[in-house]
């Protein structure tokens, strides 16, 4: 296969006209035409992380997160995004992320998230106009389940060290709202769904104050996204089987958690 076969298998759930205004998915490095055998899928793009695909002889890096979001002024070794630009032009391995484009659709980050809560009856918080896309979800519990049972639970779903979240009062947790990575920009419409709760990967400060008595639960960028990397090796081992997939080995997430 070439790099525009693999563009092509992930555009085919995740077109490029379902991603946000302001992101970047799509070919980030490499040619259209390279041939790929070997196809590495990680969250975030690192040196780390090419330097394991060229080891493992793989000439593509499929990524959730876009190496790129702004235009690059140079190319040197000033930034690492730069470094993982030259690294990955100078071993012939291509890079392509797929990321609001995958979020917003329809089986795709957040449909995987409600999948893991146990949702029903799921609909978009903000439908893309025209499309069967969009940003977020809420759906149903199909049983009510205590605030503090509901966050403990999701608290092991998700392998979260360590749960942000405001204060139980004892509710009972029926419809959910939720948005994989920084989803606080749709507290407005997770309100107008009625949500009990709205689980996301980041909140800022003052949305605690502003959530109208929804339950905020913050999981933590990456550990809201972290299966991602599932998800796109699933769907390329189903659309590309002559392609050797690999997840990486890799655990890219920059925050840490002190437990002392």
């Amino acid at each position: 296969m070439i790099v525009k076969d693999i563009v092509s298998a992930i555009e085919r759930v995740a077109p490029l006209s379902f991603q946000d205004e302001w992101d970047n998915s799509g070919l980030q490095v490499g040619f259209a035409g390279s041939t790929v055998s070997k196809v590495i899928v990680c969250l975030d793009v690192t040196e780390a992380v090419v330097d394991e695909a060229a080891r493992l002889g793989c000439q593509m890096i499929v990524s959730h997160h876009p190496l790129l979001f702004k235009a690059l002024r140079q190319v040197s070794d000033s930034t690492y995004q730069q470094r993982c630009v030259i690294k990955a032009l100078a071993r012939g391995i291509a890079i392509y992320s797929a990321h609001t484009s995958l979020d917003n659709a329809p089986g795709g980050v957040n449909h995987k998230i409600a999948e893991l809560i146990g949702l029903q009856d799921i609909q978009w918080l903000l439908p893309k106009e025209g499309e069967d896309a969009g940003s977020g979800l809420v759906g149903r519990l199909p049983k009510a389940e205590g605030d503090t049972a509901f966050l403990q639970r999701i608290k092991s779903v998700f392998g979260v060290e360590c749960l942000r979240h405001t204060a139980c009062s004892g509710r009972d947790i029926n419809t959910v709202a939720l948005c994989g990575g920084s989803g606080a920009f749709l507290m407005k419409e997770a309100l107008c769904k009625g949500a009990d709760c709205f689980v996301t990967g980041e909140f800022h400060y003052h949305d605690y104050f502003e959530n109208d008595g929804m339950l905020l639960a913050e999981l933590g960028h990456y550990q809201s996204e972290k299966f991602t990397v599932e998800l796109l090796c699933d769907l390329l081992a189903t659309a590309c089987p002559e392609t050797t997939i690999i997840k990486t080995s890799l655990n890219t997430n920059p925050i840490c958690y002190d437990a002392r």
